[in-house]
């Protein structure tokens, strides 16, 4: 009978449990976690517990931020799914004899890596391997930017006090007396995000500076507040990667300076950055050529924010502070990039 065919809910959670051992499975065959492991140990060493509870690896720690990644889970209930499900656990690498870390665990080991700055040093380390493997490509990158908008935004008239600025003529005698006005920071607000106009909406946040490979896999990231201007940033992002000479450099037109050109030239890199019509100068057919081969490829880097906004329900500031902000981004990327893994080892042995 028709009704014979149809999984039952046992069935179905199954099938579910076995597709995300699969793909754990997969991650663990491309990945040598211990070197991964190696890396995060420059930057967090589990200390003595305290309270008599069992320390911590660090590795343990980063898989459970990919898990809550992935799966889109608070501190509190990463700490709950890694104690309930059996994948979640042997992918962490705990048994079933123990409880998960704590969740102030693993918000403490974000936040000693977020001050050492070694998720920049994860994701190289990460991006290494994928290399390796011949997962991500090297013979260039996209440059692009996007927001993250946070929800602790200034609401309200802005209010203002005044207070006295006293110009000294010397140490003694007080020249003038003035007085200036300062801006009064409400409670909640993160005065590090600022305001930028995009696409005719007002958005406060941060701004997340990224080149990808030609795949769209995350090579490195360089966040800000969301009013500093694309153009600015591109040397600092290509800074953070090791490019190989002759390499290409694909950007929108909002990148096209004669800075960057200089950047570029002086790196001994491809310009392939859209070219840019002018008062009086409009583009020649060359460049409408040039302009159109390019974009070819460089709405990838696009699809990669889409991506990671619609699969980890990213696109929104989880932290406060700039620092943070470019920890969630680049544990994003790492999960965006390890999640991309099955499928393109599928797609070359297709070629």
């Amino acid at each position: 009978m028709e009704k014979d065919k149809q999984l039952g809910f046992a069935d179905l959670l199954y099938t579910a449990r076995k597709s995300k051992e699969d793909f754990f499975a997969q991650i663990n065959t491309v990945i040598d976690w211990k070197a991964i492991d190696k890396e995060i140990r420059k930057y967090y060493r589990k200390g003595l517990s305290a309270t008599g509870s069992p320390s911590w690896d660090g590795l343990v720690l980063f898989k459970m931020c990919l898990l809550q990644t992935w799966y889109g889970l608070s501190d509190y209930e990463i700490e709950e799914q890694v104690n309930d499900r059996i994948s979640f656990s042997k992918f962490v690498g705990i048994s079933l004899e123990v409880n998960s870390p704590d969740h102030s665990v693993l918000s403490r080991f974000r936040s000693e890596l977020t001050y050492k700055k070694g998720f920049d040093k994860v994701l190289n380390a990460v991006n290494k391997q994928l290399i390796s493997h011949g997962i991500m490509v090297t013979s260039g990158v996209i440059v692009d930017a996007s927001i993250s908008d946070t929800l602790r935004k200034p609401k309200g008239k802005k209010e203002y006090q005044a207070v006295e600025d006293r110009q000294e003529a010397d140490i003694t005698e007080v020249k003038t007396i003035t007085s200036k006005l300062i801006e009064l920071v409400k409670p909640g607000v993160d005065t590090q995000a600022k305001w930028i106009r995009k696409a005719g909406k007002l958005r406060y946040g941060y701004k997340q500076h990224t080149a990808t490979d030609e795949n769209g896999l995350v090579r490195a990231i360089v966040t800000t507040s969301a009013n500093q201007s694309d153009i600015k940033h591109l040397e600092d992002v290509l800074e953070k990667i090791e490019l190989q000479p002759k390499a290409w450099v694909k950007a929108d037109k909002g990148y096209k300076s004669q800075e960057n050109d200089d950047v570029l030239s002086k790196k001994n890199l491809k310009n392939h950055i859209l070219r840019k019509a002018y008062k009086n100068k409009p583009l020649t057919r060359n460049e409408l050529k040039f302009n159109k081969l390019i974009s070819k490829t460089r709405y990838k880097v696009e699809r990669t924010f889409g991506s990671i906004k619609r699969w980890f329900k990213s696109g929104t500031a989880r932290y406060i502070g700039l620092e943070k902000m470019h920890t969630q981004h680049l544990i994003e990327a790492i999960a965006y990039n390890l999640y991309r893994v099955p499928g393109i080892i599928v797609s070359n042995s297709k070629n």
